[in-house]
Formats: C-alpha cells, structure tokens, sequence
C-alpha cells in the first residue's frame, strides 16, 4: 500500500504533463504552434541529456537537427518515402553524424568540446549551403506529407499534432529510461566527477560516445518530423543560431530536469511567434528574459520549482 502511494505521488508530475498535453492544442491559438513546440521541445530534450545528465556543453547539436531535416525531406520528396520511413532515414543519418563527430570531440573536454562541436556544425553548415541536393539558400520546400503507414493522411493540422505528440512522447519516454537506467547513473557520476568514475573503472569515453550518439540521434528525430510537418528544410535548422537556442531553451526551463527543456522550449517558441511583429528586437527581448531568468531562477523555471516542491521533476 505504502509502495503504490509513493508511486502515485512520484507520477503526479507526469499526469499533470499528460494533461496538458492533451489540452494543448486546443487552447492555443493555432495547432501549428502547438506542433512546434513539441517538436523544439524534442530537440531540447535530446540536447539536456547530453548537456544536464552528462556535463557534455555542445554548441553544436543544430548539425544534427538540420542535417536530418535534409535527409528527410529529401528522402520524402525524391525517393517517395513514406513519412514515418523519411523521419526514420533523417534519425538514422543524425545519429551516425553524431557518432562521427562526437568520436573526435570527446576526445577534449570543457571550452575545447564545445568549441570542436561549434567548429563541426559550423563545417555542416557549408555543406549544406554548397550541396546540391540541399537547394542552397532555398532549401527544399514543398516537401510532401503523404500518408502515415499508407493509412493516415497527414493534411489535418490535428493529426499532424497528434503525429508529433506520438514522436515526442517516444523520444520523451526513451530519455525517462536512460536517465533512470544504470547507464544513466554512470552518466551522472561523469558529469559530478569524471575522474572518479574512471577510477571506479568505468570507460568514461565510452559512456560519452554512446551518450552523445542517443542525443545527436533525438535531435535529428526532431528535425526530421520538422521537415514533414512544415514541408520545409532550410538553412536556418543547420545554423549555429539554432544550437545557440536550444541551449538557450535548456537554461531556462531547467539544466538536469526531466520538464525543463519542454518549459524552455514553450517559452522561446512563444515568444518568437508573438513577438514576430517587432522584427529583430525579438533577440534583445529574448536576451532581457534570458538574463532576468538566470537572475531570478538560476536553476531554471523547473529546477527552482521543484527545489520548492521539494522533488524533482
């Protein structure tokens, strides 16, 4: 009895999660902003993992984002892959882009990882832009839906939501067992003490590696349903400003928290789209937010609620 009251208390977090959830694409304005938060939402949490749970600081993860949204949309609209094989194609690309860069970027730690991974992206970046199947400065646009498993005709914005929320509860569910897995354990021990947890025995680049691949993997998940869902890939997902955001949406909903980076990613997204009337001030505004929330909130929205709660979440 004792066992099922905790575990009720532990998964109120987690219900309340699932409820907005359900509600949200109804109270906001328009489904497209409901399906784009999910989808940063994704990515940051994908990026937390590396950077909370592991101490891995990456200035680099939109290589991985905007390559798989490249391959996806590619894949959807000159092979003629169905959605879930064209999301599927990008993940996989990302995952093996991240494998190869992360191999020689944690081969360095601190500033000097995070500066091998900017140094990366940005070389991805200019791949993109002089590639051909890339379409340069104009993307690939146009990208084509289809139909989900040959069944599901992906026009509506509701079910394009409900796809994504499919996604993001996939990549959510798959980053609770890492975090809460013995894997994910050594992964913490890494990040409070690296060379104890060499000491202990464990192959601490090993666990980077593997680490870095998982995130660089739910990144490119992220971008590839982007690509269906928009109908777009563009040079903007491979930029280095997109790398900048996503550690931006960490920092502000909460580094090593499990809602954090959906907090994070809610906030930036909002404020991008309503505040697109004020042209390039939405950077300065975000900048004064950013500022304000490490001021006032230095463990993230998240971290310093649940600091009050007296649990994590």
């Amino acid at each position: 009895m004792k066992r099922a009251v905790v575990r009720a208390v532990a998964a109120r977090p987690v219900l309340a999660f699932a409820l907005v959830f359900a509600v949200f694409p109804f109270v906001v304005p328009y489904k497209a902003l409901a399906t784009q938060v999910l989808i940063y939402g994704l990515f940051a949490l994908g990026y937390n993992l590396l950077y909370g749970y592991t101490g891995l600081l990456s200035f680099g993860h939109a290589a991985y984002f905007g390559m798989a949204s490249y391959v996806s949309a590619y894949a959807a609209q000159t092979w003629g892959l169905t959605p879930e094989l064209a999301i599927v194609s990008g993940m996989l690309v990302a995952a093996g882009l991240g494998g190869l860069i992360g191999a020689l970027a944690i081969r360095r730690q601190g500033i000097y990882f995070a500066m091998v991974t900017l140094a990366f992206a940005q070389m991805i970046y200019f791949f993109a832009l002089q590639a051909p199947f890339t379409g340069g400065e104009d993307g690939i646009q146009a990208v084509p839906r289809g139909q989900l498993f040959g069944l599901i005709d992906l026009t509506g914005d509701l079910t394009l939501y409900w796809l994504v929320a499919a996604v993001f509860l996939f990549g959510m569910l798959l980053i609770h067992r890492v975090i809460h897995s013995p894997f994910g354990q050594v992964l913490k021990a890494i990040r409070e003490h690296e060379p104890r947890a060499v000491s202990l025995g464990y192959r601490a680049d090993h666990y980077k590696l593997m680490v870095f691949v998982i995130s660089a993997a739910l990144a490119g998940l992220g971008g590839a349903t982007k690509a269906i869902v928009f109908q777009l890939a563009s040079l903007t997902d491979v930029h280095w400003t997109m790398s900048g955001e996503v550690v931006l949406m960490t920092l502000l909903g909460g580094v090593g928290t499990v809602f954090g980076p959906m907090v994070g990613a809610a906030l930036i997204v909002t404020m991008q789209n309503y505040l697109a009337p004020f042209g390039a001030w939405v950077t300065v505004i975000q900048g004064v937010v950013f500022v304000v929330c490490v001021l006032l909130f230095r463990e993230g929205i998240v971290g310093v609620l649940g600091r009050a709660l007296k649990r994590p979440l």
